[in-house]
């Protein structure tokens, strides 16, 4: 794994980015579209027509992709705690995903149907302290397989954004108790120095 950059040089390293350069070219709101996008050319994930829910999808560069790719036909709702520019075919609910009522808000919006997709970039804020980012970072995740299991279809499929480490090693072994396909992808714009991988559930037990 290559050496974590110090905070000193990470705006140097973020500016020099190819992936901050091409997106802003390209007029997406965050490098991480690229990481999406990678998955799925790979695992050929969205199609025309599709319903999807994002969690954690604050600025909206995962927004932008999927509503290109579902088209006019589908439907993609995103959640964040923070604000989202409004976006043509999505839907915003600006919530905490942890919150019961923004699950209600969740389910209100599917209308007693169930969705193709759950996708989740959601990290927490770090604090430099090991444990306690591991801990928050495995609530999301848990999150993230809850909403799933809750309003999937069964051929559906989940992705989520986790850190290598003895509690994702859990949470995938978790996801696996819900899911017959598992796969961890790492993308090339994910930087080399992380630890973030995504991990690919599909099809319901």
């Amino acid at each position: 794994m290559a050496k974590r950059p110090t905070k000193n040089n990470w705006f140097k390293n973020h500016s020099h980015d190819p992936f901050v350069k091409k997106a802003q070219q390209l007029g997406y709101r965050s490098r991480a579209v690229f990481k999406l996008e990678e998955i799925d050319q790979r695992r050929k994930l969205f199609k025309q027509g599709m319903v999807v829910v994002e969690l954690g999808a604050a600025p909206g560069g995962w927004c932008q992709y999927v509503s290109q790719k579902i088209g006019s036909q589908g439907r993609l709702l995103a959640i964040d705690l923070l604000p989202i520019d409004s976006l043509k075919q999505v839907t915003v609910i600006q919530g905490d995903v942890t919150d019961a009522a923004v699950f209600k808000d969740m389910v209100k919006w599917c209308d007693n149907h169930k969705v193709d997709a759950v996708i989740s970039d959601m990290a927490p804020d770090l604090t430099g302290i090991r444990s306690t980012d591991q801990a928050r970072s495995a609530y999301l995740i848990e999150i993230a397989i809850d909403t799933a299991v809750n309003l999937l279809k069964p051929q559906g499929f989940l992705l989520y954004k986790g850190f290598q480490g003895s509690q994702f090693q859990e949470l995938v072994q978790f996801t696996k108790q819900q899911f017959k396909q598992i796969t961890i992808e790492k993308p090339k714009a994910s930087r080399d120095y992380s630890s973030e991988v995504y991990v690919l559930a599909r099809n319901l037990k």
